[in-house]
């Protein structure tokens, strides 16, 4: 029986591997030098439970914050951002620019975000 689990569980982490591990969309940012923001199209429970929990909480503007410093990569895979810049962007980079490029990696991406912001 475990071994039958073992293998639910095999087709399940495969098919999120093979999910996030697929090509990379980006946003270009004009704002900034036209920077190439590349992100993955999916996140996982554990990225997807904090944002989630940050927006039903009201605090809107900080879930788009993490969900730049989340989703944010490099051309090579690796984070643009960690969560020590999260105080510079929320104080010192503009917000209409932070809002655009989150809502066109949200807009591609597999994401809860926007339901739970609806409700």
């Amino acid at each position: 029986m475990t071994q039958k689990a073992q293998s639910n569980i095999d087709k399940m982490t495969a098919h999120f591997r093979t999910k996030i591990s697929g090509e990379m969309d980006h946003v270009t940012v004009p704002e900034w030098d036209d920077m190439k923001i590349y992100f993955k199209k999916a996140n996982t429970l554990n990225e997807e439970s904090r944002l989630l929990s940050l927006a039903q909480a009201g605090k809107t503007v900080e879930a788009l914050v993490e969900t730049l410093i989340v989703k944010a990569r490099k051309e090579d895979g690796t984070k643009m951002f960690n969560i020590h810049d999260k105080t510079t962007i929320m104080n010192e980079v503009d917000p209409q620019v932070v809002i655009r490029v989150c809502g066109e990696m949200n807009q591609s991406a597999d994401t809860n975000l926007e339901i739970v912001e609806k409700n």
